[in-house]
Parts: structure tokens; sequence; C-alpha cells
């Protein structure tokens, strides 16, 4: 997205964890964790490189791969500061009526499952002609 569209879109990530995934929950805290410390894509590119590695040991283990402060990020972990906002997200998903993911919103038109980057495309680009937008050669 950003090589493509560069400042002309914004990514914002949501916590959704998912009730099937018993560790997912877990996931997102440390996720949390890795974003207060700058490494968020970092770190949610080890998660979903390594699925189904999830359990508590591994999640400290690719902190520390990744630079973190371990000791920071494990008292984030353990505490309820991250949990409100998971929760906030999850609530908020559930009455846009996302029921899975991955789930996404290009200015409010809700796009279902994994979608090559070409769907995502025409839906941007329709966007940026909408709102007057010059769209980015290919």
């Amino acid at each position: 997205m950003r090589k493509a569209y560069g400042d002309k879109v914004r990514v914002v990530w949501k916590n959704y964890p998912l009730d099937m995934h018993k560790d997912s929950p877990l996931a997102h805290l440390a996720a949390a964790a890795a974003a207060d410390q700058g490494k968020f894509w970092e770190y949610h590119d080890k998660l979903f490189g390594n699925p189904g590695q999830l359990k508590r040991d591994q999640l400290l283990k690719y902190a520390s791969e990744l630079g973190l402060n371990v000791p920071r990020f494990q008292e984030a972990m353990d505490t309820a500061r991250f949990r409100s906002r998971i929760d906030a997200d999850t609530a908020e998903a559930r009455t846009l009526g996302v029921t899975g993911t991955p789930a996404f919103f290009v200015n409010g038109r809700f796009l279902s499952g994994a979608k090559p980057f070409e769907e995502f495309k025409k839906v941007i680009d329709a966007e940026l002609t909408r709102l007057h937008q010059p769209i980015p050669p290919a």
C-alpha cells in the first residue's frame, strides 16, 4: 500500500482476537506491547511468519529477537494496560458487523477476507477519485 500510494492512504490496525484461536488474546497483547516500543509491524511479521507459535515463551523470544526491552515488553503483556484497547477494538468490530479476520475498511467500505492487492486498488482508486485526489501512476 505504502509503495503504491505513499501518504495518500493510512493503514490502521485494530485488534480482533478470534475465540477459536486460544493463544490469540495473548498474541494481541504482545503485539500491543511491541507497538508501545515502536515495533508493531516488525512484531506482526514475526507472528504471521510463525503461525501456531504463539505461546508466551515464543512471544518473549520474538521480542528479544527484535531488540525490544523484554522486561518492559513482559510487563506490558502482564498488566491490563492494553486489554481495554483490545476490548474496545473488538467491540467496535462487532458493531460494524465484523465476524472474522482479515477484515478491511476503506473509507467505511467493508472488505471481508484476504484480497489481492488489485481488489484494494480498485476500491482505493475509486475513493481517491470520489475525493478528487490524483491517483498515483502505476
